[in-house]
């Protein structure tokens, strides 16, 4: 039952076992009150005189007892929040490494909504089993099992009236677990699709207003809603009849006992004092019967989500080496690179070589798998077939580190921490100077707008960078790859906040970058990489044609149709009327 938590435990066992020890002291110590209250009222049942200090020691007995209970009870719950808040950061932990190592492109396919779910919300829910219903399970279970059994040698026809209830409360209990867990993939499926849609909700207002689709929006956030109500209430409606059922007959061991052990009394085959006695006992067990098994219908959930958990990071993780770059130079090719999500396969057998020391550009229509190509080379994937090499030598032979140094990846969106600008440069190489920095910022045209801001550099990002504008993110972006002087620099679309105003600025930005550099670059502006030493045509998935800009215009018809598209774009205005 435990098999998913217990590698996650380690060390901490021990405390989980003083909880359960010190739990069933307390439990003991709430029991033996009934004892007291049995010995107070037995003599009664007798005609016998009860003296009143008599009376009075067992009231302090009791009192002690109350206090006992709270003292053990509390140790052991601190105990084991001791054993959960850790074993919950060795998960996280053990998950955040096999985050790690998953391909970047399968982490961003779950969704930020899915993961903040994973190492937040689904991680938290497991603290109350961790803490409450391993450690109080055991000692509210422990203690009625041991009762029972003090039954049994009182009179064992009363111990038998006990178990009816019992068994009649488990079965109930049964049935509620097995109908509860047929649901529950179903449950946690739909609160996980809730989550990321309220999240891309939230995210998405701005295009939602501004396009006039809220009720469309709505509509399906309104529906996720709905599915996870829908879901909720379905699984309520199984359990709650068998939870009724159980939560009434479970706490009533009296249930048969009382009536049947009255007449067994008036029949004078059982003494009053024993029945007094046994119904005493029967009072302790029932609540903590009932708490024990309570917890126990939540220990399925416990094995159910911590393999949830392990199962969406199961994906086989990034093939990588773990030696240094040790290649003839810096020259890139792509052999025979087969790659396709899931089962839709986007690049069929690329061949492309990048010389040192040269710009290549990728041309083509959305979709064709420019983008793909280019994340290939900064290994977000591992390839389906074919190889990528830099210098001869395989990517995937390379550590992580290694090739990260190697290569340098500016997108057309680029995310800012909540942090100063001169923090968020510095991630291109924490171990450069402030002089390193700024010079970096200049050469990627950031004056102009640091000069305005209050606090220049030291001035704060904002949530994902908002306090800038797209085309000062980019720079800000491009100044972190100055920074990096990776000699292999991959662009895709790193131009696409580009607007009249910053374009000069951008090209003068990215001239300082791809300066004597292994350039891959993608753009939707075919006027940028005119320029290139060569141009790669990819149409569906294949490359069609690669050459230089004039030779591919004479011998090319896709590149042509692309380039007078973008002559055209280019000298569109509106007519004056």
């Amino acid at each position: 039952m435990f098999k998913k938590v217990a590698p996650y435990v380690g060390e901490y066992k021990k405390y989980t076992v003083w909880a359960a020890v010190l739990m069933s002291l307390g439990i003991v110590a709430n029991i033996l009150p009934y004892f007291f209250l049995y010995q107070i009222i037995s003599p009664l049942t007798r005609g016998q005189h009860v003296d009143f200090g008599f009376v009075m020691i067992r009231v302090i007995f009791v009192a002690v007892c109350e206090m006992l209970f709270a003292f053990f009870y509390v140790k052991g719950l601190e105990f084991s929040h001791i054993s959960a808040y850790n074993t919950l950061k060795n998960l996280r932990v053990s998950l955040q490494g096999k985050l790690e190592k998953q391909p970047l492109g399968n982490i961003q396919s779950l969704g930020t909504g899915r993961i903040k779910k994973i190492f937040t919300d689904d991680i938290d829910q497991i603290e109350l089993l961790l803490a409450h219903a391993i450690p109080e399970g055991i000692a509210n279970i422990f203690i009625p099992v041991l009762i029972i059994v003090l039954m049994f040698i009182i009179d064992w026809r009363l111990g038998l009236l006990s178990l009816v209830p019992l068994i009649v409360g488990m079965l109930a209990m049964g049935m509620m677990m097995k109908a509860g867990f047929d649901k529950m993939n179903d449950y946690y499926e739909s609160a996980a699709r809730m989550n990321n849609t309220i999240i891309e909700y939230v995210n998405g207002m701005e295009i939602v207003k501004v396009f006039n689709k809220d009720g469309d929006s709505y509509k399906r956030f309104g529906e996720v809603v709905r599915s996870y109500r829908d879901f909720t209430i379905a699984w309520y409606k199984v359990c709650w009849p068998w939870m009724a059922a159980y939560s009434s007959v479970l706490p009533c061991l009296c249930l048969l006992m009382l009536p049947i052990g009255s007449l067994m009394v008036l029949s004078g085959t059982i003494m009053l004092d024993k029945l007094i006695l046994v119904l005493c006992m029967s009072f302790a067990v029932g609540p903590s019967l009932l708490k024990a098994l309570n917890f126990a219908g939540k220990f399925p959930q416990l094995d159910y989500k911590i393999s949830e958990l392990e199962k969406l990071m199961e994906h086989p993780p990034l093939k990588s080496g773990n030696s240094v770059f040790n290649g003839e130079n810096k020259d890139v090719s792509f052999e025979n690179v087969h790659f396709g999500y899931e089962d839709d396969e986007v690049l069929h057998g690329v061949n492309l070589k990048m010389m040192q020391g040269t710009t290549t550009a990728l041309v083509g229509e959305s979709g064709s798998g420019k983008s793909t190509l280019a994340k290939l080379l900064v290994h977000y994937y591992d390839l389906d077939e074919g190889v990528i090499k830099i210098g001869g030598q395989d990517i995937t032979e390379i550590s992580l580190e290694a090739l990260n140094e190697l290569v340098a990846y500016v997108s057309q969106e680029q995310f800012l921490f909540n942090t100063t600008l001169y923090e968020n440069i510095l991630i291109g190489n924490p171990h450069a100077t402030r002089a390193q920095v700024l010079e970096a910022a200049h050469r990627a045209q950031c004056d102009e707008f640091l000069d305005r801001l209050p606090d220049g550099i030291e001035t704060m990002a904002g949530d994902g960078g908002k306090q800038l504008s797209g085309g000062e993110r980019q720079r800000i972006s491009l100044a972190r790859a100055i920074l990096k002087d990776a000699p292999i620099i991959v662009l895709d679309e790193a131009t696409a906040f580009m607007d009249p105003e910053n374009e000069e600025k951008l090209n003068a930005a990215i001239d300082e970058i791809v300066k004597d550099k292994t350039v891959l670059v993608i753009a939707h502006r075919l006027s940028t990489v005119k320029n290139a030493d060569m141009i790669c045509v990819i149409k569906e998935g294949n490359l069609i044609a690669a050459d230089r800009h004039e030779n591919l215009l004479l011998t090319c018809p896709e590149y042509k149709k692309f380039w007078d598209a973008s002559v055209s774009a280019s000298t569109w205005k509106i007519k004056e009327v």
